[in-house]
């Protein structure tokens, strides 16, 4: 398996990126987010995901974990193939994604060129809890790269007390919203009131 390229990006189109790795070549299918966040870079790095077919080797690559995480979720459900779960994050982010799934938000699903009512519900199904109990890798550090670590600390010690991650994170902006000047301890405990 492929776990990552990281080279010079020789070409970049919306949907592809030709990556020169020390002289080798490789063509690396992405959604317009991957190239939204590359498309200024002449070199970088892209997490990847390799299919293999009888007629094709397909190379898909990813500019964070939470892109790749949330690609592999949805491959995985019957009937949504690669090239359907990368329209998917051309249209919305992981986190926006994530959370339209969590929220069971079946309309904003179907919105997405290529997803009828049927596949948007089973998506909901078949992701929802795993969403909810276990968030996309980068959702816990959403805020830590923002430089707000306060959040991200608190999140963390609310996730970990087993507390729904949306839920956790609606409490959390909610206090910081009344008392922006808040402490970590107080933060959580004054989460954990409205929880």
């Amino acid at each position: 398996m492929i776990a990552f390229v990281k080279g010079d990006f020789v070409k970049k189109t919306p949907s592809y990126v030709h990556v020169d790795v020390n002289g080798l070549g490789y063509e690396v299918q992405i959604s317009l987010n991957t190239y939204s966040n590359i498309q200024d870079a002449e070199k970088g790095m892209l997490y990847t995901h390799l299919i293999v077919r009888e007629d094709a080797h397909l190379l898909f690559g990813f500019s964070d974990l939470s892109e790749k995480d949330m690609f592999l979720q949805l491959v995985a459900i019957t009937g949504i193939g690669a090239n359907t779960a990368r329209v998917m994050l051309s249209y919305m982010k992981p986190d926006e994604l994530s959370r339209a799934i969590i929220q069971g938000n079946v309309k904003q699903l179907e919105g997405i060129k290529g997803i009828g009512k049927k596949t948007a519900e089973r998506i909901v199904v078949e992701l929802r809890d795993k969403l909810a109990k276990h968030p996309l890798e980068s959702d816990l550090n959403i805020s830590s790269s923002k430089g707000n670590t306060l959040i991200n600390d608190a999140l963390n010690a609310l996730i970990a007390l087993g507390i729904n991650r949306q839920a956790a994170d609606q409490a959390v902006h909610k206090v910081i919203g009344q008392d922006p000047g808040i402490g970590l301890e107080l933060l959580i405990k004054k989460a954990l009131q409205i929880l």
